[in-house]
């Protein structure tokens, strides 16, 4: 029924938060769990600011919530929502591979993000090629508002950002050197 769920530190339901924000309302009211399943998002928060920011696993849609002064602010990328079929009730992915992590710092919020069809990393990997991982750093502010755009010389998934001396930490999972760094510009 809704996005988002809190709890209290003993697991009872305190609130709740929007509704999952596609434009396929028929969907939202047939097939619920596959769309949860399509919309399966990552997430991170920064007590400081009180902003919460998800973005999705599959498509490109970031979602901010200021839970300081109730706003929220979805920014739907050019790739669009999740997209997807159903098959026996569950969400076949037929899109893109959207983000892989996301950190909400004091200033920013920085997202991993692959961008490839289920097409291309099916042909990449008929041929061998199994790399995978997302080549993207995006950043927006935290209201949302993109603000820079990161292509990397590797694939990454997961993401460690260190705003005081400007360094973003990066899991490569396709390398025996797994841990990369770039400068914050």
């Amino acid at each position: 029924e809704n996005r988002l769920c809190t709890v209290n530190r003993n697991g009872r339901l305190i609130g709740k938060i929007g509704t999952i924000p596609t434009v396929k309302k028929k969907v939202l009211q047939n097939a619920r769990p596959a769309l949860a399943q399509a919309w399966r998002s990552f997430l991170d928060y920064n007590p400081h600011s009180g902003v919460l920011a998800m973005v999705t696993q599959l498509g490109e849609v970031i979602e901010v919530y200021n839970l300081k002064d109730s706003t929220s602010v979805i920014r739907v990328g050019k790739n669009g929502e999740p997209e997807f079929k159903i098959s026996d009730g569950y969400g076949i992915p037929t899109g893109i591979m959207g983000f892989s992590d996301i950190q909400v710092t004091d200033t920013a919020i920085y997202a991993v993000f692959q961008g490839d069809t289920f097409e291309e990393i099916s042909r990449k990997m008929q041929k061998g090629d199994m790399t995978d991982g997302g080549r993207y750093i995006y950043v927006f502010s935290l209201s949302g508002e993109p603000i820079k755009k990161y292509v990397l010389d590797h694939y990454v998934y997961g993401i460690s950002v260190d705003e005081l001396n400007g360094i973003i930490v990066a899991t490569d999972v396709n390398s025996d050197e797994p841990v990369v760094k770039y400068a914050v510009d």
